[in-house]
């Protein structure tokens, strides 16, 4: 009989030391432009997805509103997103300036650099077993149907 395998450490913090290299890597590239990896994110979502309703953004983005809203401010101060009107004058939505759309131009320039160079680091075998592993359990710790938050 096999001996019972029993994973010893603690997965968060395995997971979150990962993570804490990995958004360095990318960090220390696409902040040659200027943004936080955070930023080029949401600069990308709603390159794609806008003009959108904050809301619809947070939940696309998997984030609570009040953090959007928090990481919304700099980028709209810095003039790369808007905030225009939306359906009704109680609501808004956000939208990509033109500004925001070459930014994330370049930024996805140094980002492309960063995916690249990590490919070579750990292998392009290693990197999508990682993305299928991750993507795996990512599906196994979801909440259960009936359980979400609608």
């Amino acid at each position: 009989m096999d001996a019972v395998v029993k994973p010893q450490g603690c997965t968060n913090l395995k997971l979150r030391q990962l993570m804490r290299r990995v958004a360095q890597h990318y960090d220390a590239e696409v902040g040659k432009t200027g943004l936080k990896g955070t930023q080029y994110s949401l600069l990308s979502y709603v390159c794609k997805l806008g003009p959108i309703r904050p809301v619809d953004l947070a939940r696309e983005m998997k984030v609570n509103p009040s953090t959007l809203s928090r990481n919304l401010q700099p980028l709209v101060a810095a003039g790369w997103l808007a905030l225009e009107p939306g359906d009704d004058a109680r609501s808004h939505r956000v939208a990509a300036t033109d500004a925001g759309r070459d930014k994330r131009q370049e930024a996805q320039r140094r980002w492309r650099v960063a995916q690249e160079s990590l490919n070579a680091q750990l292998g392009p075998r290693r990197v999508l077993a990682l993305h299928a592993l991750l993507d795996e359990c990512t599906d196994l710790l979801a909440a259960p149907r009936g359980d979400e938050d609608e």
